[in-house]
């Protein structure tokens, strides 16, 4: 079932000024480069929708939803990528 509403997100300055560097250094890997711009955007004053992020960025719906949900949960460690399942390695990774 959609949520009818988007949460909130309220950032502190320390917040806000760790994102923004994610956002912008060029060793960040882009995925979540891209995630830290969804939340920057769904946090700034004029509330926007999903929707409203959605035309700006150019992505799917369900990915601004899912990120912004994410970080309100669990903050930025909501961001990166979760484990994925599968057989562990049986090589070093030399």
């Amino acid at each position: 079932m959609p949520r009818p509403f988007a949460s909130a997100i309220e950032l502190g300055e320390a917040l806000r000024e760790r994102l923004e560097a994610l956002a912008r250094a060029r060793s960040t890997p882009q995925a979540l480069a891209f995630r830290c711009r969804i939340v920057l955007r769904a946090s700034q004053d004029d509330h926007l929708s999903n929707q409203d992020i959605v035309a700006e960025m150019g992505c799917n719906r369900h990915t601004i939803g899912q990120w912004r949900e994410r970080f309100v949960e669990h903050g930025l460690q909501g961001l990166q990528d979760a484990p994925r399942s599968g057989r562990p390695r049986k090589f070093s990774p030399r």
